[in-house]
């Protein structure tokens, strides 16, 4: 294999009729959906798009977001998978900003797209899943007759352009070659020791990394993958138990919503041998919790756009450390850089940027070669914007993300810290922390708290909780309760949201 548009067809000549992926819609096997990625490759061609041109893939988890991912590399095409969660406007910057020459998208969203892309000057089709008026339908793509064209991958050429959340201008689009994504996958399937026998429930979008990884990790080593269009708790806890899962996939704040739903209690998560969970930093009560009661350990992992997928993660074998995101996977170079000096490393218990080298590094930002500049030193190291320390084994500890820093009055404050404290608190299910701006000492820790079911809670009592653990400067000085956290795609808490959605 020389890329990730080589896993489908390796696996349907291994396993052929074994079931691949399960929706809410479609089963499919290794042999029908390799199958499907052909007619899809054949359809594109058909329709102009030649190798090296950027396809961009528009809407939520479904069978045909998969087959048109694998279809587009088939057909030599850039994919640029895309979060649903953008708007018209932002998602036309980045159709313009890569250059699509084709988009797929739902029914819901083709005329809209359509609109939005009518004077793009490289774009040939928008294809609609389930069709939609003055659009190509998915099956008419399928019904192509020609053949889908011979297309063997450069391992170093560019497979995808991921685009960031960017959290200020416009999105910056991270350029993957065939060699880094196929390796993510790859190695990340090896740390968690996937095989034939593994059953996959995941919400996680297909168009995220992390996503992508756990997906077609799964269809590499040979394993079926339970897509949900979206994360809900009570159906992820429904087909753990009807598909006898081995695996469960998510961000911190699923498993939160995981042990906090009614239907935990009759849940049947007995076949479950091991779940992964990255994105963000988990407070360990809740790590503690989920493993007490799937009976399964909860694998934390790290990993981000501009590197493909995962950059450490702990082998499934190997002894468990609580808390760390693991070491790095093989061939990855990590390291903690000095905050004001990048050249010096921090001496191992120091907090410092994490740092990480290697072939699964992006190739640079398109069309941004002074991004690409600030991101990636002259020597291959890529800046990661992890705060992070490192023991003597290797194992890596977030502290937190170096931009979501509260500085009050003069002390550094990482949001993680309070909020893994506070999650340990009975009446806590979900907690965020951002800044509050504050005169005297110019920011202030504020929590952001959902209780549990019919749990009951103050704020000097979290207050007092809190100060048991921490020291008096990282103690959060007020909290307000919510019926909810604004999360990405993922399910990532955006705790840069906080202040816009629940200050007065």
């Amino acid at each position: 294999m020389k890329g990730p548009g080589d896993i489908l067809r390796t696996a349907a000549a291994r396993f052929g009729g074994k079931i691949a992926l399960i929706t809410a819609t479609r089963t499919l096997t290794f042999a029908e959906l390799d199958a499907l990625a052909d007619r899809v490759a054949a359809g594109l061609a058909e329709r102009g798009i030649r190798s090296g041109q950027p396809v961009s893939l528009y809407s939520q988890n479904r069978w045909e977001w998969i087959a048109a991912y694998h279809g587009a590399l088939r057909a030599g095409a850039v994919v640029n998978p895309v979060n649903v969660m953008l708007t018209m406007e932002e998602l036309a910057f980045v159709l313009r900003d890569c250059g699509a020459a084709a988009v797929f998208t739902s029914a819901e969203q083709a005329p809209r797209v359509a609109e939005l892309t009518r004077d793009l000057p490289d774009l040939k089709a928008v294809v609609a899943f389930g069709g939609a008026e003055g659009v190509v339908s998915f099956d008419e793509l399928l019904a192509s007759t020609g053949e889908a064209p011979p297309f063997v991958a450069d391992p170093a050429a560019p497979s995808t352009i991921g685009y960031t959340s960017g959290t200020t201008g416009h999105p910056k689009g991270a350029v993957q070659s065939h060699r880094a994504v196929l390796l993510n996958c790859a190695l990340t399937a090896t740390m968690h020791g996937r095989d034939e026998r593994d059953v996959v429930v995941t919400a996680l979008p297909a168009p995220h990394v992390y996503g992508n990884v756990a997906i077609n990790g799964t269809f590499l080593a040979g394993g079926t993958v339970v897509l949900m269009e979206r994360f809900a708790a009570d159906e992820a806890l429904r087909l753990i138990g009807e598909h006898h899962a081995t695996m469960f996939e998510g961000v911190p704040a699923m498993y939160s919503m995981l042990l906090s739903a009614a239907e935990l209690d009759t849940a049947d998560l007995s076949s479950l041998t091991r779940c992964t969970v990255g994105g963000q930093t988990i407070p360990l009560p809740t790590i503690e919790r989920w493993e007490k009661r799937s009976g399964a350990p909860l694998v934390e992992l790290w990993g981000m756009t501009e590197i493909a997928g995962l950059g450490t993660t702990h082998a499934l074998h190997a002894p468990s450390v609580p808390g760390s995101i693991g070491v790095s996977l093989p061939g990855l170079d990590v390291r903690i850089a000095d905050l004001k000096d990048v050249q010096r490393d921090v001496p191992a218990g120091e907090p410092g940027e994490l740092m990480v080298r290697g072939p699964l590094v992006m190739l640079g930002y398109h069309g941004n070669p002074e991004a690409t500049r600030e991101a990636i030193e002259p020597d291959g190291w890529l800046h990661t914007g992890d705060i992070a320390t490192m023991d003597e084994t290797g194992h890596v500890f977030v502290v937190d993300r170096r931009k979501d820093m509260i500085i009050t009055g003069g002390y550094n404050v990482y949001p993680a810290e309070i909020e893994r404290v506070l999650a340990g608190h009975p009446a806590v299910a979900m907690v965020a922390v951002g800044p509050v701006a504050d005169e005297v000492r110019g920011e202030l820790a504020c929590a952001y708290v959902v209780l549990a079911g019919n749990a009951a809670a103050n704020q000097e009592e979290l207050i007092a909780y809190a100060g048991e653990h921490l020291a008096a400067y990282k103690r959060p000085r007020a909290v307000r309760f919510v019926d909810h956290l604004p999360a990405t795609s993922t399910g990532k808490i955006m705790r840069r949201e906080l202040i816009k959605q629940f200050t007065p």
